[in-house]
């Protein structure tokens, strides 16, 4: 599954957003039965998974019963503030309210497709987030070839 692109689309009157059909069809099935975990993203964005790459993902933290204090600590921030989202046939997910006041969603948002999974912001913070990006684009580059080529290394 590889997530692409960039997508406006405003939240319905019951706070529900469509996934458009590009990002769907990435999703088993065309993404029926599917669900999402809406989780906070380290940037500031909402973020989708897919909960089965969701899922794969916690498996490999390990087990938290007698895990480092660190992993502890961000096990209880991340999936105490995550929330599963189902896809409706229509192919939209009801964003939970609290997660929509605290990313400062409504209206029109913004899906970005970032591999593998969705992130979702307004339209001002994407707009902000690309102009503070695109100047530095070539050093982006650079250092992701640096940090690709030290993990290859090691």
């Amino acid at each position: 599954m590889l997530f692409l692109g960039e997508f406006e689309h405003a939240l319905d009157a019951k706070q529900r957003l469509a996934v458009p059909s590009e990002l769907r069809a990435c999703l088993p099935r065309d993404g029926e039965d599917a669900v999402f975990v809406a989780a906070p993203g380290p940037n500031g964005f909402l973020w989708l998974w897919p909960e089965q790459t969701f899922s794969e993902l916690a498996k490999a933290l390990g087990g938290s019963l007698v895990g480092d204090d660190s992993v502890q600590k961000f096990e209880r921030l991340l999936f105490s503030q995550s929330a599963r989202t189902p896809l409706d046939k229509a192919g939209r997910i009801r964003i939970p309210d609290r997660m929509l006041q605290r990313f400062g969603l409504s209206g029109n948002v913004v899906i970005l497709g970032v591999r593998d999974h969705l992130e979702l912001c307004s339209t001002d913070q994407w707009k902000g987030e690309r102009e503070r990006m695109e100047p530095a684009a070539a050093d982006v580059w650079r250092q992701a070839r640096e940090a690709l080529r030290q993990r290859n290394a090691g």
